[in-house]
């Protein structure tokens, strides 16, 4: 049986007032408080116009502080008042379950402890992302990446398909205590991404717009003038195919023989 108590962790979408469901509007409007997780004064004013209770968890966000401790703290104020009985909606910039630590936390510990906790999805920066640039996925495919983890483990790159880059102008950093690292650490994701693109090749910083009269940042660079150029927290890395597909003709080979004893079935 379900405690008395829940949570709602839902999507604001990018834009403000644009983005939002019908379904993350009402967890909003119907909840005891709402904690908001959002950078800009104006989306906690568009907030208050829904809900009377409205708590930002931003200042919990503070220069050389670890952001596991902050992600740590956010969970623990949405959870305080679950724990206490009350309906409880967490809104986040975005999708809330998309480059966001403290959601996901906060819904399974909720679960773990016997209260209704759901998640609502939002329009993310990657929705935005494919609008705006016109990339279809399903056309190349397409490999997403945050650029740190890109650069602390192996993957691999398959240079016939999109590549997209999160969090670049944070790329490298391994204090979690950063909101943007510099031109050389910058330089380390170049050399790496050199390894199968040329150095001039055409790249694209893109940032989504968050507010109705705002355009989103599309820049072309190439990919060599990556350190030095203006990155933030919300900046992206595109980096378009530089090969094209090769055809696999073992497999295609194995796929006519099926169609072919079908055929003659």
């Amino acid at each position: 049986m379900e405690k008395a108590g829940s949570l709602a962790c839902v999507g604001l979408g990018m834009t403000l007032g644009a983005h939002i469901s019908p379904r993350s509007r009402s967890h909003i409007e119907q909840a005891d408080v709402v904690f908001a997780a959002v950078s800009d004064p104006l989306v906690e004013l568009w907030l208050q116009q829904m809900h009377p209770d409205v708590r930002s968890l931003q200042p919990l966000y503070a220069d050389g502080k670890s952001r596991h401790d902050t992600y740590r703290e956010m969970v623990e104020q949405m959870l305080a008042p679950v724990r206490a009985g009350r309906t409880v909606c967490g809104a986040f910039y975005g999708h809330p379950g998309v480059f966001a630590q403290a959601p996901h936390e906060a819904i399974a510990i909720a679960r773990s402890e016997g209260y209704s906790a759901v998640m609502e999805p939002g329009i993310s920066a990657e929705d935005c992302l494919y609008a705006d640039l016109g990339i279809d996925p399903g056309k190349t495919g397409c490999q997403h990446y945050e650029a740190s983890q890109l650069m602390f483990y192996r993957r691999r790159i398959d240079p016939s398909a999109t590549l997209v880059l999160w969090q670049v102008g944070l790329a490298g950093d391994r204090s979690f205590r950063r909101f943007a690292t510099g031109p050389a650490h910058r330089q380390l994701l170049v050399e790496l991404l050199a390894e199968d693109y040329p150095l001039d090749h055409p790249c694209t910083l893109y940032e989504a717009a968050t507010l109705p009269f705002a355009r989103p940042r599309i820049e072309s660079i190439a990919l060599r003038d990556l350190p030095g150029a203006a990155l933030g927290m919300a900046s992206t890395l595109v980096l378009p195919p530089s090969q094209p597909m090769r055809p696999n003709p073992a497999m295609l080979l194995r796929i006519a023989e099926i169609e072919s004893a079908l055929a003659s079935n």
